[in-house]
């Protein structure tokens, strides 16, 4: 059955560290793109960082420089490091698939994919 599950969100003090873990499984026969997504309270969801099928990594304005996406050579774990943390960063952090290259095996279409329950990380000042 495939699974995406995030997991390593906390709180820290502005200027902290965090990393980020999206395990991915089930996608085997799947090509995907993973993208990491945030919402904070009241607010609507928003891109943070993605990376594709080649492994090129995009990443929102605010953070570049601060934010690092990386994944294993299967691409079953994605990791989001994030350093020099503000208070804006605050927010439930989601990973989401895109699947990009379907076949019999695949359990999604291309286009469709899913995305785990979140991770809330929390910056005080």
């Amino acid at each position: 059955q495939a699974q995406v599950m995030e997991s390593g969100g906390g709180s820290v003090q502005t200027g902290g560290s965090l990393r980020l873990s999206c395990r991915i499984s089930g996608y085997t026969s799947c090509g995907y793109d993973l993208n990491w997504y945030r919402q904070a309270e009241g607010q609507k969801r928003d891109f943070v960082a993605g990376i594709d099928t080649t492994g090129r990594a995009s990443y929102e304005d605010s953070a570049l420089g601060r934010f690092t996406i990386s994944q294993d050579n299967a691409k079953t774990a994605v990791w989001l490091q994030m350093n020099k943390l503000k208070p804006e960063d605050t927010a439930m952090y989601f990973c989401r698939t895109i699947v990009v290259r379907s076949s019999a095996s695949c359990a999604f279409g291309v286009g469709s994919g899913q995305r785990g329950r979140g991770t809330q990380v929390t910056v005080s000042s």
